[in-house]
């Protein structure tokens, strides 16, 4: 494993074109949702490695499609003084606007794009430069001044509530998932350029629409819900505005991802290879890794009420079709509920089975991301065992 992480034909950059490249076949037709957001890999004082992913994820389903693009950031300290008076293209907030037209480029035949980000993609250029196929939905960070009128948030604050959403709040660390109520507020906006002599030749302002939601009444002791997200959609009657929402909450999934990148999976963090090179590798590979595990998570309850199950092939070649369904017929029991409730050819067969050799025993509870990875990785040990057989007997 060290010779093949220090192989200079061994690369980051080529890992994540190879699965952009079957993102891009899954696609077509689709509407994708480009998630992107940034991780730590290795911390060290003020700065340290970090990776800047973008996944594609159906926005009927929820279903993750792919990875599109990836991308590693050293960071150092120092340079804060200097960021204003530098162009985009030399800032590290470049990756935002990179993962967009990635994004375009490896999703080009999907229906529709619709990149969603977090408060850290709040940047003038990436709204005045999105790819033309491209629609955004991004949380607002920055309290833009207008002037003489009422800034971007104080203007929000003031909009008339235009409807009420109930709405169920994930669990995550340190907090209980609870059901709760939010006002919705929205309105069109035009942002300002930047009061920066590098934006001199920028366009006057950008039209989007703002859509701010709060928690009405949230439990004591809790911070509130409270998102303000610019979009390049129209938004004129709350079902529009709740529709951006739905999408923005889509963004969770990338942080499930990350999860099962770290503590709930591979533990990335944990890793002791101090030269960045095969460290870069060997993360990069664990990412690829960490989407199929999540199509799994995903797949595992079937298909969802008005949808169709996903196809096996957005996670595993045809060709592990015998192998899986060989350890189907070895796994299955002779109750109903051991017994694989989904069609072969489908995802959620094979996350089935991966559940089953990661130690599920299909009776208590849903199998989560640390058994569909050793599943998972039990599959892949088996595959290349069966490979190795057969080159050996080709050999005779």
């Amino acid at each position: 494993m060290t010779r093949f992480l220090r192989n200079d034909a061994v690369n980051p950059q080529e890992m994540i074109e190879q699965a952009a490249l079957r993102t891009a076949g899954r696609s077509a037709d689709r509407h994708i949702l480009a998630i992107q957001d940034t991780t730590v890999v290795r911390s060290s004082g003020g700065g340290g490695l970090y990776l800047h992913a973008v996944i594609g994820v159906d926005a009927d389903d929820g279903a993750i499609i792919g990875a599109v693009h990836g991308q590693f950031l050293s960071r150092d300290q120092g340079k804060r003084g200097t960021q204003r008076a530098r162009p985009i293209e030399e800032k590290e907030s470049y990756r935002w606007l990179e993962g967009a037209d990635r994004a375009a480029q490896v999703c080009a035949a999907a229906r529709h794009i619709t990149v969603i980000a977090d408060r850290e993609s709040d940047i003038y250029e990436a709204f005045t430069r999105r790819p033309a196929n491209v629609d955004l939905v991004i949380r607002a960070s920055k309290d833009r001044s207008f002037g003489k009128e009422p800034s971007l948030f104080s203007m929000a604050d003031a909009l008339p509530v235009a409807a009420n959403l109930a709405f169920t709040l994930p669990a995550k660390p340190g907090r209980k998932e609870r059901d709760t109520q939010l006002a919705i507020r929205f309105s069109a906006v035009t942002l300002p350029h930047p009061k920066n002599g590098i934006y001199k030749n920028a366009p006057d302002g950008v039209c989007l629409y703002l859509v701010d939601v709060r928690e009405s009444a949230p439990p004591h002791g809790e911070a509130p819900v409270h998102w303000r997200l610019l979009t390049t959609y129209q938004v004129s009657d709350a079902r529009q505005a709740a529709q951006i929402i739905a999408l923005y909450r889509r963004r969770w999934v990338i942080e499930q991802l990350f999860r099962t990148l770290k503590t709930q999976g591979f533990d990335i963090e944990a890793l002791r290879i101090e030269d960045e090179v095969p460290l870069s590798n060997l993360v990069m590979a664990a990412f690829v890794a960490a989407v199929i595990v999540q199509q799994l998570v995903h797949a595992r309850d079937g298909a969802p009420a008005d949808g169709a199950l996903r196809p096996i092939e957005d996670a595993f070649e045809p060709s592990d079709r015998p192998l899986l369904e060989a350890f189907c017929a070895k796994l299955e029991g002779s109750t109903a509920r051991q017994k694989n409730p989904h069609p072969k050819g489908s995802l959620a067969y094979a996350a089935w089975v991966c559940a089953r050799l990661g130690g599920w025993t299909g009776y208590y509870g849903k199998p989560g991301p640390i058994v569909m990875l050793d599943g998972w990785q039990q599959f892949q040990a088996a595959k290349r065992g069966v490979a190795l057989l057969l080159t050996a007997i080709d050999n005779v």
